[in-house]
């Protein structure tokens, strides 16, 4: 095994161990993918200022995200088809982070249900709607993560349509891969993840085969979110939901102050600054770039969270510097989840933390809620 220090590290053990396909489908954006690899990038821009001779005992990155008490302001984002990255992928990273004191928040295009992860883990974990044209299903969906003791609901706003992703149309994204040569031969490569499937039942989407009428099987995400997602969501339905969920509500897919502002004015919680990990409108301002602009104009009226390009402590520290009150993790957990299994989600949490707690300290603080943009070098962050 090798020494694993870093994020990449996870990502070149994971790109071994995990389907062509599965891996893929994590590791790319739509398009040209010049938003992704922006959303990543923009975050190197930002330079931090170190300062000496201070007092560095007693330090704390303990926060709060919606008046959840967090270990730091980092949640698990909400990531399609998470159980076919590893076998129970989304079990397994629910627990990681109960144990660590960070919120996973569940995809309603999970491979475990939201009942499998429910019984698998003590602590709440948030739970993320995509709305569909079938709206008894969704006000079903919702009464589950009401059972389930989720405390948020997570509105991805961003999805209407499906965002056109070379890599998974040339691989033919399926769950679970349809026997064709190309991934028979791909899979005998990869004896792990081969052998963890052989022991799960959990191949299918969990939330959706058997809570659906006339869904008894369905392989296809991009046949399902072209026939079943709702092009025609609007801000109504943010309000009806609102309604029928009745608890904590996080609005995510923001990129625009004027979308912001309509978030605010909606009665949400928080906002998450996201443009989907670079996998919708390819070309769009990285999520960090965005977030500055945002915060500025809504800041004060509702909770503001990131993801977007987050790969490593120092990248949740500028992040927070900029305003952002939380922010998420997809790539770089389920890299971690693709390498290891549980242990692998547990050390990204671990390598987060470590970094985050360092720089911190390395920038003259000790405790987070007291940092703010000072910690950034002038002329180097968006603004």
């Amino acid at each position: 095994m090798p020494v694993i220090t870093n994020i990449e590290d996870l990502r070149v053990l994971a790109k071994k161990r995990v389907p062509r396909m599965f891996y893929d489908y994590a590791d790319s954006g739509s398009w040209t993918e010049s938003t992704y690899r922006a959303n990543e990038s923009d975050f190197a821009k930002i330079k931090l200022r170190q300062r000496v001779a201070v007092n560095m005992e007693n330090r704390t990155t303990a926060t709060t995200m919606v008046g959840v008490p967090v270990t730091m302001p980092v949640a698990i984002a909400p990531t399609g088809l998470t159980g076919m990255q590893h076998a129970d992928g989304e079990i397994l990273a629910a627990k990681a982070a109960q144990r660590f004191g960070v919120r996973f928040t569940l995809s309603t295009m999970s491979i475990c249900s939201i009942e499998d992860v429910a019984a698998a883990t003590t602590q709440p974990f948030w739970f993320q709607l995509y709305v569909m044209r079938d709206r008894d299903f969704i006000e079903r969906l919702i009464d589950r993560a009401k059972a389930a003791k989720c405390d948020a609901l997570v509105l991805t706003l961003d999805l209407q349509i499906l965002g056109q992703r070379h890599k998974d149309l040339k691989n033919g994204l399926s769950a679970p891969p349809k026997p064709t040569l190309a991934n028979l031969i791909n899979l005998a490569t990869k004896p792990r993840w081969c052998l963890g499937m052989l022991g799960t039942k959990r191949r299918q989407f969990g939330n959706i085969v058997g809570h659906v009428k006339g869904v008894g099987d369905m392989g296809s995400l991009s046949e399902w979110t072209a026939k079943q997602f709702d092009p025609q969501l609007n801000w109504g339905d943010v309000e009806w939901i609102k309604k029928r969920w009745g608890g904590r509500l996080i609005l995510k897919g923001i990129q625009d102050v004027e979308d912001a502002k309509l978030a605010a004015d909606s009665g949400a919680d928080a906002l998450i600054v996201s443009n989907h990990g670079g996998r919708q409108l390819d070309g769009a301002q990285s999520s960090i770039e965005a977030l500055p602009g945002i915060v500025a104009a809504v800041g004060s009226r509702i909770e503001v969270h990131m993801d977007g390009g987050i790969r490593s402590g120092q990248d949740v520290l500028k992040a927070w510097a900029l305003g952002a009150r939380g922010t998420y993790i997809g790539r770089a957990f389920l890299y971690g989840l693709g390498a290891m299994g549980e242990a692998g989600v547990t050390k990204v949490l671990e390598i987060l933390h470590k970094e985050l707690d360092l720089t911190m300290a390395f920038c003259g603080h000790t405790d987070i809620n007291r940092v703010d943009r000072g910690i950034l070098l002038p002329g180097t962050f968006p603004t």
